[in-house]
């Protein structure tokens, strides 16, 4: 068997033209590639996708939670408003120096009353305020007593007759009232010769007889003495008789208040 040398340094030479020839086909079939699709992307460096994190999946998005349901809101009644308290009516009033006409329910007579007795008046026409608005109304009676009551003790003299009236009934109450008399429609009547009398006219007779005793010097001075005695006495008896004063039943009657006359209506 023949054994061929071939030299070393040839068989490198064959690979390197080798590998030139491979290397240059390579390039030529990458740069054919790359100029039939130019429009690609370059694909991302290996290293660059390495490095980048991996996208975590989407969440689905919890639906938000249903709104609150209300409060159920309880409706009350509101509370009815209590009407304001109605206004008091003022009460009625009289003022003082007010004139109160009034008229004798009973006839009243130094010879038959005395101090004490009660008496009663009717109110003649009803008694206003200052607005018109009637305060004690007609028919109102009047009470009260006799403070004081005498006769003349002579013809031309004046008796006394005092009256206070100090309560008046009317809508079925009494309310006080104070007032003064203004005046009152009496008038004097003399009673004549009483039993009171008539000892005067006995005491004249008696004192004229004595006279006539004395001056006469007998009876019949005596009875002409004792006759003009007599007729001295009743003349005494007539010029110092009591005139009784008397209040006749519906003689007017005329007070006037003196003090406020008030009454809650």
């Amino acid at each position: 068997m023949t054994r061929t040398n071939t030299p070393f340094g040839l068989l490198i030479a064959v690979a390197l033209t080798i590998a030139a020839c491979g290397g240059e086909e390579a390039n030529t079939v990458a740069d054919e590639e790359n100029a039939r699709d130019l429009t690609l992307p370059p694909p991302p460096a290996i290293s660059a996708m390495e490095d980048e994190p991996e996208p975590e999946p989407e969440r689905a998005t919890p639906p938000p939670p249903p709104p609150p349901r209300p409060e159920p809101v309880v409706t009350q009644a509101p509370e009815p408003v209590p009407d304001p308290p109605a206004a008091e009516p003022e009460p009625a009033r009289l003022d003082a120096g007010t004139i109160i006409s009034l008229r004798a329910s009973d006839t009243l007579t130094s010879r038959h009353n005395k101090p004490g007795d009660s008496i009663r008046a009717t109110l003649d026409g009803p008694v206003s305020d200052v607005n018109g608005e009637i305060v004690i109304p007609a028919g109102a009676i009047f009470t009260g007593i006799i403070a004081d009551l005498a006769p003349a003790e002579r013809p031309g003299g004046e008796g006394r007759m005092v009256l206070i009236f100090d309560q008046v009934h009317f809508g079925g109450d009494v309310y006080t009232v104070e007032a003064g008399i203004d005046s009152v429609g009496t008038r004097m009547k003399g009673r004549g010769v009483t039993a009171g009398d008539a000892a005067k006219v006995g005491a004249g007779a008696v004192v004229g007889a004595l006279a006539g005793r004395l001056i006469g010097g007998n009876s019949r001075g005596t009875a002409v003495g004792a006759a003009a005695g007599t007729a001295a006495g009743v003349g005494i008896a007539v010029a110092t008789r009591d005139i009784d004063i008397i209040l006749d039943a519906g003689a007017p009657i005329r007070l006037v208040l003196t003090v406020p006359f008030i009454v809650e209506r």
